[in-house]
């Protein structure tokens, strides 16, 4: 017998729109998630029919859903269960905060790249060679 509803945790998390029911669950208590413009608890239910707004930083994700499926799905058949509605800006908004991830970034934050480890790794090698060490004890009794 086919479903007609879902707890919105477990179709968030059977849709693939989250990793795992907990963080399904987590986004749901934390008011990320909404039905039909309503925030949604994570035993709140789901029908198709119903839209469903995500919001995961820095963007909105908007579905409907189709059809409740009887358990967790495999990738491709996602898109047979809901539908995408998200807007186009949303997706540009997206795009400029990757962009501009790499853009604002002031030398000196972050990790280092793969040039300046090169070159750390070269000025550690060059500064303790053993043959740079050359000491020279004088003995003042001797004299």
């Amino acid at each position: 017998m086919p479903k007609t509803e879902e707890r919105i945790d477990k179709w968030l998390w059977e849709m693939r729109v989250f990793k795992t029911r907990t963080q399904a669950t987590d986004a749901c208590k934390n008011s990320r998630v909404t039905i039909g413009g309503a925030t949604a608890k994570p035993s709140r239910t789901v029908k198709p029919g119903d839209e469903i707004s995500v919001r995961k930083p820095p963007i909105t994700y908007t579905f409907r859903v189709k059809d409740i499926p009887g358990g967790r799905l495999g990738a491709r058949l996602v898109p047979e269960y809901l539908e995408n509605i998200t807007s186009p800006d949303q997706y540009e908004l997206l795009e400029m905060t990757r962009i501009s991830g790499f853009v604002d970034r002031r030398k000196g934050l972050g990790r280092p790249t793969k040039r300046d480890a090169r070159e750390m790794a070269s000025f550690k090698e060059a500064s303790y060679t053993a043959d740079e060490f050359f000491l020279d004890w004088e003995d003042d009794d001797e004299e």
